[in-house]
């Protein structure tokens, strides 16, 4: 079966770097919603403890409660609110401030130009009011960069916009609210970071996404794809590969099938235009649900150990690489 390896060593020296751009490693809570990001959300939070994180994100209950013991405080972004000492529910509509229990901990999340979801700016007043009229929690207020990661001015609109958000919480008597905005590329572009904590995904997973005039701050890979051999044969010139025979061998050569396919989540893509292995090997004809075809003997091939490498492939972006790997494949921490 395809395998997951996970570099902890990689991902330590990822979490060294985000930390000196935030100033303490106590401020940086580890994104792992979407099975953390397809690492594995409990290999993940092991290891992202171990560095010594105490705050986590996560997007449902579910997911919180495979973690709960890990850390300090986990937000949720996409549930109902729960009385619990180590959870904060992020709060996006003035409705769900109707019913809310008294004893949750809520994070108000403001709109400041995403437009996909929050409380609107104007609506602000209003939520803090309802808050303090049912006597009910305030534990954060955030807010999401929708072009962090883009040479905009959108950026700096935003951050206003936010500094709006908190003289408003603080003038209406929030002293002790904690305020939040940064992302991974966020975080990575500023020269100084001033808030309570930032919220860190992909960085952590070792890319950055920054266009190279905001720098280049080196992050490794955690994530590699590996597939062990099932079989091999000898391919004579002119046979065909697979369903449709879309490759056809020039030569006689040696091919072995490995146990990674699409069943998997590897990208089917084109075998007009094949993917290329970490290893150099090209795929050869279509990939199938749960193999893939390689000029190659050896037991085990890396598929990829690198996701926005990877992306560039198939036309899109390294979350979406990650993310498709199916739970089911075993993840190990080397």
């Amino acid at each position: 079966m395809a395998y997951i390896k996970l570099n902890r060593e990689n991902l330590f020296y990822n979490l060294k770097q985000l930390s000196l751009k935030s100033g303490d490693k106590r401020k940086i809570a580890a994104v792992l919603k979407d099975n953390a990001y397809g690492h594995g959300i409990l290999e993940m939070a092991q290891m992202v403890k171990e560095f010594g994180l105490t705050q986590a994100v996560v997007m449902n209950n579910q997911e919180a409660q495979k973690i709960l013991n890990y850390f300090d405080n986990i937000l949720i972004l996409n549930d109902t609110p729960t009385a619990n000492p180590k959870l904060s529910y992020a709060v996006s509509e003035l409705s769900q401030l109707q019913n809310a229990p008294k004893d949750a901990k809520l994070e108000l999340k403001v709109d400041t130009g995403m437009h996909r979801n929050g409380i609107l700016m104007q609506e602000l007043p209003q939520a803090l009011e309802m808050i303090k009229k049912h006597g009910l929690n305030l534990f954060g207020v955030f807010t999401h960069y929708r072009s962090a990661d883009e040479l905009s001015s959108e950026f700096a609109w935003q951050k206003a916009n936010f500094e709006k958000v908190k003289k408003t919480v603080r003038n209406y008597g929030f002293k002790t609210v904690r305020f939040h905005s940064h992302n991974s590329a966020a975080l990575l572009r500023s020269s100084e970071f001033n808030e309570d904590i930032a919220r860190v995904g992909i960085a952590m997973y070792g890319y950055n996404e920054l266009p190279e005039v905001f720098g280049s701050i080196e992050l490794k890979p955690v994530l590699s794809l590996w597939a062990k051999r099932a079989s091999t044969r000898i391919l004579k010139k002119g046979q065909r590969v697979g369903y449709g025979g879309d490759f056809t061998a020039p030569k006689d050569m040696t091919v072995s099938t490995y146990n990674a396919g699409y069943g998997h989540g590897l990208f089917r893509g084109s075998s007009q235009n094949p993917f290329v292995t970490a290893e150099g090997l090209p795929i050869l004809g279509r990939v199938s649900m749960d193999f893939i075809t390689l000029e190659s003997t050896k037991d085990e091939v890396c598929i990829f150990n690198n996701a926005k490498e990877a992306a560039k492939h198939f036309g899109t972006i390294s979350y979406e690489i990650t993310t498709a790997l199916k739970s089911e494949i075993e993840r190990v921490v080397i």
